[in-house]
């Protein structure tokens, strides 16, 4: 196998890869809520949030709002600190729209981490309809004094789907955010959710093609999931509608990270609910598993990242 991003039997770009090749030690993201909202939820650009969108803005595994933040981060670095004592971390602000805010409030909230010990970088989750010129230069000087990752949560590249989950924003937003950020060198991650019922699998794909045209550094590949109570769940019961099945979703990842270009990081290739709140596909569950066969897949297949990708 010619695939020059691995050190194991990985056939893509993990993460891993990414922060072991880059930083020559172990990293480790610690998940953040800084209590941000979103302008899909408070009328701005839409109310209820996106149809798949959890209670807490996606951010299901980030820390305790009612903690600060610095107490946040402490919790959850201590008890890594036990498994690896030479850990240094990626404070990941991950609930909400993280730069949905005045650039007073986003200096309050992310400048305490920048010179933090065993603080080696900053990950920030938003929605391109909240980087406006002056935040986009704050995020500029700030990429000038750490290793800085914004992760913009695409979903997809067909509007009419992005209407059915209510996303609140056209694709030239996206395309304009990430034109600006690239502008000033700033690393981009961008998500996409796998399953969605209104979308055909060479729609799926489709995304991942004009992804894979696009300057982006890296990818969060999610399969659609839903929590118990949710409006997806409602939504998924109410039209007798069936989540992906595994197999389904296992080739379909694998032709993707065949259409995308080795150097971009895949950050993750599955979604993840919290086990005892998941109303399916149950399956989803056994995260491991699903990454292991599709490496296997990988190895049948006797291909690899990049493989089909096409320069434009």
């Amino acid at each position: 196998m010619n695939f020059k991003y691995t050190l194991d039997d990985k056939r893509y770009h993990t993460f891993n890869y990414y922060l072991k090749t880059k930083y020559k030690q172990k990293i480790a993201k610690i998940s953040l809520n800084a209590d941000f909202t979103c302008p899909n939820r408070d009328g701005t650009a839409g109310v209820g949030g996106c149809l798949f969108c959890s209670d807490s803005g996606s951010g299901d595994f980030a820390g305790d709002p009612k903690d600060n933040l610095q107490l946040q981060f402490e919790k959850v670095s201590q008890m890594m600190k036990r498994k690896w004592p030479d850990c240094k971390y990626i404070a990941y602000f991950q609930a909400n729209s993280n730069t949905y805010g005045s650039v007073e409030k986003l200096k309050e909230t992310f400048e305490p981490f920048v010179n933090k010990k065993d603080v080696v970088g900053i990950d920030i989750a938003t929605r391109p309809d909240c980087l406006n010129e002056e935040i986009i230069e704050y995020l500029a000087d700030l990429n000038q004094r750490t290793d800085l990752w914004i992760e913009l949560g695409l979903q997809t590249i067909h509007e009419e789907s992005a209407q059915w989950f209510n996303r609140g924003y056209s694709l030239p937003v996206f395309e304009n955010a990430l034109h600006q950020l690239r502008r000033h060198n700033i690393s981009v991650c961008v998500h996409i959710i796998n399953g969605l019922p209104v979308e055909t699998t060479n729609m799926m794909l489709q995304t991942v093609e004009y992804l894979a045209k696009q300057d982006i550094q890296g990818i969060k590949i999610h399969m659609l999931y839903a929590l118990k109570n949710s409006r997806i769940a409602r939504y998924m019961e109410a039209h007798q509608i069936n989540f992906m099945e595994r197999a389904d979703y296992i080739d379909l990842v694998v032709h993707q990270l065949e259409l995308l270009p080795p150097h971009i990081v895949i950050q993750r290739l599955t979604g993840d609910g919290k086990q005892d709140e998941l109303y399916g596909p149950l399956w989803s569950i056994k995260k491991v598993t699903i990454l292991n066969d599709i490496t296997k897949r990988m190895k049948a297949l006797d291909t690899y990242q990049g493989q089909r990708y096409q320069r434009s």
